[in-house]
């Protein structure tokens, strides 16, 4: 009797796959890939210096507003006490001094944009290139055929969310990020409007 039940034990055993072994045969892995991005050591920190720069650009273009809005004021009203005959010298110079202060406030918002949007885009390239590379890993080490983000599965199993493990490697292999611009090369490749 004792030799069955042994016997019993070991069929079960065999017979129902573990998560260990349905991955070794070829499974899926799940990672939580905005738990990641909100969590993970590096990106917090580059999230709080790019917060940063955004309000010291939002601070710039109010500043910039305010003093144009200031300057601009007397000239228009100046100009419409002509009511419709021409400026005189002065005036039009006043105009003209005004007109390219604007355009210089709009370039300078302008270019600090791109500069904000291309360091954006440089923190997203070095953690999405290294989370790439952990989940690999990962992936690999754990004999999954494939590596899904959870947030684009309808349901799933949490014995296949590898979520904790993914961050705690991507926080030993990228403690942080260089929060500068792109490269001039890799600038000039992306597309306009970015």
């Amino acid at each position: 009797m004792r030799k069955i039940l042994l016997l019993t034990a070991i069929a079960a055993a065999t017979a129902l796959p573990t998560t260990a072994n349905a991955q070794a045969r070829g499974g899926i892995i799940l990672v939580d890939t905005a738990n990641i991005l909100t969590n993970c050591t590096a990106c917090k920190a580059a999230q709080t210096q790019l917060e940063q720069r955004q309000t010291t650009l939002r601070s710039r273009v109010q500043t910039l507003t305010q003093q144009l809005q200031a300057e601009g004021k007397p000239i228009q009203d100046a100009v419409d006490a002509l009511k419709g005959k021409q400026p005189d010298a002065a005036l039009q110079k006043r105009i003209t001094d005004f007109q390219t202060k604007e355009r210089g406030a709009q370039q300078e918002i302008s270019s600090s944009q791109r500069q904000l949007q291309s360091t954006a885009s440089n923190v997203q390239q070095q953690i999405g290139s290294r989370l790439i590379q952990v989940v690999e890993q990962i992936r690999a080490r754990r004999g999954a055929s494939i590596a899904i983000a959870k947030d684009s599965t309808l349901a799933n199993d949490s014995t296949i969310d590898v979520t904790t493990e993914v961050l705690a490697a991507l926080n030993q292999a990228l403690p942080s990020v260089s929060v500068t611009p792109l490269p001039q090369q890799q600038q000039q490749q992306q597309p306009q409007g970015r």
